[in-house]
């Protein structure tokens, strides 16, 4: 069995969260700029064994596609040119940056910490990836 990666896609950053490779633990693995995004994708999947992509999906709360859809489809697009013979889902994402915020202050993190965008943008990758394998054990 290989990973699940997770992709909280950004404009300037993005999430990247792994699952363990029997796929029963998400875990948050870091942040990259989201123009070096593709070189990181390259040397993380020439190391690991990644079974399965998930991208999450940029909704608003009332279902319609977010700004951020018009970044996010062609990012899928080359993905999918890049790695054809591998799964690439997407998830929904809505109020996974919520969700990291109200896990950060749950988990007793400072003030300092809770604004490093960086941390939220892991955090709400996890939360993405944590989502998906739960929908897939229903």
């Amino acid at each position: 069995m290989g990973r699940l990666l997770a992709i909280d896609y950004g404009k300037k950053r993005t999430g990247i969260a792994v699952s363990d490779p029997l796929q029963l633990i998400a875990g948050a693995l870091t942040t990259v700029e989201t123009k070096t995004l593709f070189d990181f994708l390259a040397d993380y999947m020439a190391k690991e064994d990644v079974e399965r992509i998930i991208v999450g999906l940029p909704k608003q709360p009332n279902g319609e596609p977010s700004e951020n859809m018009k970044r996010v489809e062609p990012f899928v697009n080359r993905l999918r040119k890049l790695y054809p013979t591998l799964p690439i889902d997407m998830y929904d994402e809505r109020f996974t940056s919520v969700l990291a915020h109200q896990a950060m202050l749950d988990s007793g993190i400072g003030q300092k910490a809770r604004r490093d965008k960086a941390l939220v943008d892991k955090i709400a990758a996890c939360i993405i990836l944590e989502d998906y394998m739960e929908s897939k054990r229903l």
